[in-house]
């Protein structure tokens, strides 16, 4: 178990926070119809529903788990999670809707929230010594093979 740390396990319960939020902004903006229609994927209103409430109990527990356990293991699974489905969203969020040219739903809060957040937890479980920075960047490469992963699955359905 890892020493008390300052503000790294207070910070992480910002990042269900936001991808409620985040889910929410999706959903009212029409991302299931974005991907099939601007994206050129496939995604029902029920295979966003399911793999969001997949997705958020994934991100509670393991928020949950490292916030009891306190470990390096834990915090680094976790950010691999979070980088995942904050910081790499984010960055598919700002990309898509550059490329083409249209609102992505989900825009607002990966920008607002999402990257700031990535931003301040990163930071702070670096300078608290909750993982070290080989960690963090594996934790952060894993997260972006994740995302990756997610979309070529979930929106293209393993299309090459």
């Amino acid at each position: 178990m890892l020493p008390e740390s300052g503000t790294f396990y207070r910070l992480v319960w910002l990042m269900p926070a936001s991808f409620a939020a985040h889910i929410a902004e999706e959903w009212l903006g029409g991302f299931p119809g974005w991907v099939t229609h601007v994206a050129g994927g496939v995604m029902t209103g029920q295979a966003f529903v399911e793999n969001n409430a997949f997705f958020m109990a994934v991100m509670l527990a393991l928020t949950f788990f490292a916030v009891t356990a306190r470990t390096r293991w834990t915090a680094t699974v976790l950010l691999a999670w979070a980088s995942a489905n904050l910081f790499w969203d984010a960055l598919f969020h700002l990309f898509a809707t550059a490329w083409w040219v249209t609102y992505s739903p989900g825009l607002v809060t990966a920008a607002l929230f999402y990257l700031p957040i990535s931003f301040v937890v990163g930071r702070s479980a670096l300078k608290d010594g909750v993982v070290t920075r080989v960690e963090f960047s594996g934790a952060v490469t894993a997260g972006a093979a994740l995302m990756a992963f997610v979309i070529w699955a979930g929106l293209y359905h393993f299309a090459i």
